[in-house]
């Protein structure tokens, strides 16, 4: 199989995911700026408020310091080419973690745009959502991508242990199942084992040792 055929379904994956997510994350947050300038709004009779808010922090809101732009811009970059090479490393019908990669990746660029065309930090603007004993953070487009990615991407090593641990426990169980059909190299006639200088029988079983001359 060539080169291009391993790395085909790679790329048509995050052909499919990268742009779709830019696109919805670039939209929603240019509406979010015309629509939600002003006044706050809401989807789903209430369920999903609606309001304008611009973080300088990580996702969902998390911060390190007043302005944190410029720790997050070198970190996601640093993410990002770790992330480059878990995409390279992974196997070419490994959909699960190819998937979540894309996912992440989007999401990552599309936070990371806004950090580096201005300072007042990522549009975000989905959300407080009310959970009862807490307010979940306003969030975006880009931060759920993130999140999704981050799940699958977690669900995906977690798969790959569970089958380095089959491969591993399988080895064991044939080594052991080797050794056992080999056998002892010697048993008595009643099939147990004896040590192996019993085993060495003289050359003439009947030849009997003759007695020491006495004195003349």
């Amino acid at each position: 199989m060539t080169k291009e055929a391993r790395v085909r379904p790679k790329f048509l994956i995050f052909g499919a995911l990268f742009p779709t997510i830019m696109a919805l994350d670039v939209v929603t947050k240019r509406w979010a700026l015309e629509a939600l300038a002003f006044e706050s709004s809401e989807l789903f009779g209430g369920l999903m408020p609606l309001t304008l808010a611009f973080n300088k922090g990580a996702a969902f809101g998390m911060r390190v310091g007043e302005d944190s732009r410029w720790f997050f811009i070198p970190v996601t970059i640093v993410a990002l080419i770790l992330l480059a090479v878990l995409f390279k490393q992974a196997e070419r019908r490994d959909y699960l973690r190819i998937t979540s990669i894309s996912l992440v990746v989007s999401g990552a660029i599309g936070n990371l745009y806004d950090r580096v065309r201005w300072d007042r930090g990522v549009v975000d603007f989905l959300g407080p959502v009310d959970l009862i004993f807490w307010d979940f953070p306003i969030f975006n487009v880009a931060d759920m991508a993130i999140t999704c990615g981050a799940i699958l991407l977690a669900i995906s090593f977690w798969i790959e242990e569970q089958q380095e641990r089959a491969r591993e426990a399988a080895g064991a169980t044939t080594q052991s199942e080797t050794a056992a059909a080999a056998g002892p190299t010697g048993t008595t006639d009643a099939g147990e084992l004896r040590p192996a200088a019993d085993r060495e029988a003289p050359a003439e079983s009947g030849a009997e040792v003759a007695p020491e001359a006495g004195p003349a």
